[in-house]
């Protein structure tokens, strides 16, 4: 934690204090697991990190969950998610980096919010800088300046924090301009086919450009052949994820196929 942003006096005080979103929220509906998704450094042929996807306590899907959680329950939910990410990473002993998705919209207030996740990350022996918060997929963002808000009191904790599905929706240029976070991942919908489509070509290229002279990390998100993953090893874009790699696991860290890092 940055001592100079927050204290933990600062922070005990704002935790006592609450506010109405944390004190109001409705009980999950519904017990949460977690699957784990490698994301690969092809550069170094080892694992980068692991991105927690929240699954039923049976391994029901992300969907039979997601669907059962509206604004009355999104608070407990996304922090929930949080506690039990964190707690099952650390029981599977992950030795790289863990990656979560958070909802901004059931964020109140970053600075109580993230009270749980110091907590768990404390009991559990996590470092937090290790922990990349990136935003849920799919999340509408209301307000885009209090996303923002969050991101920068995040990198303040020490979390390294992540952009998701760049280029589609809310994820894009203009969010950029207003915070630049460690990673950005590119939606997968860019990636599908690349390899023969100059156009996704053209665009993704100008994206790689542009995170390279503002020093963010890209990840390249749903890679599910060998041509579109040489495509961007022939472009420097080192750090991958998707089913060509290792498909989720459920409480598991997946190990990938060595021949995954062979050209």
């Amino acid at each position: 934690m940055n001592s100079s942003n927050t204290s933990s006096g600062d922070l005990r005080i704002h935790a006592a204090q609450g506010c109405t979103g944390c004190r109001q929220g409705a009980p999950l509906p519904i017990d949460i697991d977690f699957a784990f998704q490698p994301i690969v450094d092809m550069q170094n042929k080892r694992v980068f990190a692991c991105e927690a996807l929240v699954r039923g306590v049976k391994g029901e899907s992300a969907y039979s969950v997601l669907s059962q959680i509206d604004d009355e329950n999104r608070y407990q939910f996304d922090q929930r998610c949080r506690q039990v990410a964190i707690a099952t990473a650390a029981e599977l002993s992950l030795d790289a980096l863990l990656s979560i998705n958070f909802m901004p919209n059931a964020v109140y207030r970053p600075e109580v919010c993230i009270r749980t996740t110091l907590e768990a990350a404390e009991r559990h022996g996590f470092p937090l800088e290790r922990i990349i918060f990136e935003t849920v997929e799919g999340e509408q963002i209301a307000d885009r300046a209090h996303l923002v808000e969050i991101f920068k009191a995040y990198k303040n904790y020490g979390f390294l924090t992540a952009i998701d599905d760049f280029g589609a929706g809310y994820s894009g240029l203009a969010l950029l301009v207003d915070f630049q976070p460690d990673i950005i991942k590119l939606d997968m919908q860019l990636l599908r086919g690349i390899d023969t489509d100059t156009v996704r070509q053209r665009v993704v290229k100008g994206i790689l450009a542009i995170a390279r002279d503002l020093g963010i990390r890209v990840i390249a998100e749903g890679i599910e052949t060998k041509d579109e993953r040489d495509f961007f090893l022939a472009h420097d874009v080192s750090l991958m994820q998707g089913y060509f790699f290792a498909k989720p696991a459920f409480r598991a860290i997946p190990v990938p196929a060595e021949d995954v890092f062979l050209p």
